[in-house]
């Protein structure tokens, strides 16, 4: 017998094998405690023998296929009312596999980044949350973390029945949102658990998806599947950062003109926001990713009996060289060129006569070219003493600075590095572990909270995030499902003035994904926290999703967005607003109404007046005679105070023509 008579003698003996050492597998999603989806039809699958005749049964219907050479098998049950428990019977041959209290009602995918898969523990009020969570019809099923470079077909995962002992971990955002659907809908609820912290948007997205978008190509650029590939061309990146950096950086060539007399006591500060220091400028204001001129100014108290006494000026490291100025007269400066100036600790003597009683203006033009701009110091080495009195109290210097950029260059324009294989910012690798292998489980929805991650490219994000979304509902196959999101919180400190802002960019695109059908936005302008990116009050937010939810998925006639900008008319010296959403009428929460800007045609923006006129704003500012454009809350933290009658907020959002910015 020649060796191509015994092809087709191993193929037998490797099927038969297979045959007797396979077992029935169904993935982890068709488990005891799971919850599918009332009225559609519903997808079973799995894997047994090739072959295998699979029979499978659930509450009196039962679906027949035969499992196909690979040994996969799918079949689809008719849709079915909400109830149960039920119990669900997959046979093939001598094996057979049943699943326990099984139910029907509602089920959401619940995915982002780390404001969804926050917990219950983190989020407020957690004890008293996690004590009353007596809901056994509401169901978790939460995906392991899990990166891959293909898309994968089973899931790692389990289900658990909500209760004081199991709620603890869940998904704070995605429970306040099932529980909120359960109460009104009376049926069970099961949410699909699938974020994963520090996650981007393409993350999440298919690679095919990324490919075909010219826009979006250049994202997988980054992506890298094999190991020394990646290692290669990381070392190719760290070769070449010098030469951008050193093109990059740039040089003082001093102070702009319009700069001069910014360290004056009676400048003007309507342009300068204002901030806690010390701080890194890019933990205070992650918008400002740059190199260059930065101003802060603090305005001090001085005591009668300092007069006519020299002072110390204590301001610790500063990244990387300063000029200080104390009422208008330069008093110390660190210029030496090197990294490590920003090691130096400031400190400077401020002779007598400079020293007055009452308000004095402490200014530093700060220099960075090497660095994270900003005082590197701790709050304690910050302050103020005379040099001769031992005695006194020295003025602590930690607290709010006004600050303001005179010039900068962008740190985000040096080149994106390569991203490792097992990272979950690695894009497309999310969608393939933790997304592909849902498919094509019968699913009500997706509720979403992201976009943290991404306000650096908000502008790419105008294009990623309907993209995702529509990929997802192509991958799924089951038609335009509802997709609910949030609206990124407020977060850091309160600025005073006007300015561009990356998370206010972000925020405009997540409002402009409304244009994707069947889609829906909680806004949470409101409920952050200036101190936490995660804020912890994640019950409003699941009601603010479930009232999209309740709107877009089931049809109710009730309100469920805040006031959404659609159109302005300049009338003389003001803008007029309309909005969309007003119901019961536009509201202000507080005395006036905040966060409003106006500018005229060289679009600088200035604090503006607003009051609600009918159902509509006019907006306004003496400073500003012939009015072009509007925002409202244009910042990470603004005062957003516009409601509608039905208690839920404005959305942020500007007038002027977006297609005139980039971001560059």
């Amino acid at each position: 017998m020649n060796k191509y008579n015994l092809i087709p003698i191993l193929v037998l003996l490797a099927l038969t094998t297979l045959a007797h050492g396979a077992s029935l597998r169904l993935p982890s999603m068709f488990t005891d405690h799971m919850v599918l989806q009332q009225g559609r039809a519903l997808p079973v699958w799995g894997q047994a023998a090739p072959g295998a005749t699979v029979n499978v049964q659930l509450n009196g219907q039962q679906a027949t296929t035969t499992a196909g050479m690979d040994g996969r098998w799918t079949v689809r049950l008719k849709p079915c009312l909400a109830g149960g428990p039920y119990a669900l019977t997959v046979t093939a041959g001598a094996e057979t596999v049943t699943v326990q209290d099984v139910l029907v009602g509602e089920v959401w995918v619940c995915s982002g980044q780390s404001n969804m898969d926050m917990a219950v523990g983190s989020a407020n009020n957690a004890r008293e949350e996690i004590a009353a969570a007596q809901y056994p019809q509401i169901r978790f099923f939460t995906v392991e973390h899990v990166v891959a470079n293909t898309p994968q077909q089973f899931v790692k995962g389990s289900w658990s029945v909500c209760s004081p002992q199991t709620v603890a971990g869940a998904y704070a955002a995605g429970y306040f949102f099932g529980r909120e659907l359960h109460k009104k809908l009376n049926v069970p609820v099961g949410l699909i658990q699938a974020g994963w912290s520090g996650s981007p948007a393409e993350a999440w997205t298919p690679q095919e998806t990324l490919e075909a978008n010219p826009y979006l190509r250049p994202i997988l650029q980054y992506k890298f599947d094999d190991q020394q590939l990646y290692d290669t061309a990381r070392k190719a990146f760290d070769a070449q950062m010098p030469v951008w950096m050193a093109k990059m950086q740039p040089l003082d060539t001093g102070i702009t003109d319009e700069a001069k007399g910014w360290s004056k006591p009676d400048a003007d500060l309507r342009r300068w926001g204002s901030m806690p220091v010390p701080a890194m400028f890019m933990h205070s204001e992650p918008g400002l990713y740059l190199w260059g001129a930065f101003w802060f100014r603090r305005t001090v108290e001085i005591p009668a009996d300092w007069t006519g006494h020299a002072l110390k000026l204590d301001l610790g490291p500063i990244a990387d060289f300063d000029a200080t100025f104390f009422n208008d007269v330069q008093v110390g400066a660190t210029v030496t060129d090197a990294p490590e100036t920003a090691k130096i600790s400031r400190s400077y003597q401020i002779p007598a006569n400079l020293v007055h009683a009452g308000n004095n203006v402490i200014a530093v033009r700060m220099f960075t070219r090497y660095n994270e701009p900003g005082f590197v110091a701790k709050a304690e080495a910050m302050q103020l003493l005379p040099a001769d009195l031992p005695q006194a109290q020295p003025l602590p210097l930690a607290g709010a600075w006004r600050y303001r950029v005179e010039r900068g260059v962008p740190m985000k324009s040096l080149p994106h590095s390569p991203i490792p294989p097992n990272s979950n910012w690695a894009p497309t690798k999310l969608f393939n572990g933790m997304i592909h292998p849902l498919l094509p489980y019968a699913i009500r929805g997706v509720a979403w909270y992201q976009g943290e991650h991404n306000a650096e490219h908000a502008f790419q994000y105008r294009q990623l995030f309907p993209t995702m979304i529509t990929a997802w509902r192509k991958a799924w196959g089951q038609g335009d499902f509802p997709f609910v999101y949030v609206q990124i919180a407020n977060w850091l400190h309160r600025q005073e003035e006007p300015s561009d802002n990356t998370w206010a960019e972000l925020r405009e695109a997540q409002r402009m994904a409304l244009s994707v059908p069947n889609t829906g936005m909680a806004v949470a302008i409101d409920i952050g926290d200036a101190l936490d990116i995660h804020p912890k009050n994640k019950q409003e937010v699941g009601r603010r999703l479930a009232l999209a939810a309740e709107k877009i998925a089931y049809g109710m006639n009730i309100p469920y967005s805040g006031p959404i900008y659609r159109a302005m008319k300049v009338e003389k010296q003001r803008i007029r607003l309309r909005f969309d959403h007003t119901d019961g009428g536009l509201q202000v929460h507080g005395d006036e109404l905040a966060a409003f800007a106006i500018a005229g045609a060289d679009h600088r923006f200035v604090r503006a007046n607003a009051k609600i006129d009918g159902n509509t704003v006019l907006v306004w500012s003496d400073d500003v005679p012939n009015p072009v454009a509007v925002r409202y809350g244009w910042h990470y933290n603004p005062p957003c105070n516009l409601y509608n009658g039905a208690g839920l907020p404005a959305s942020p959002f500007r007038t002027d023509d977006w297609q005139e910015l980039s971001e560059q």
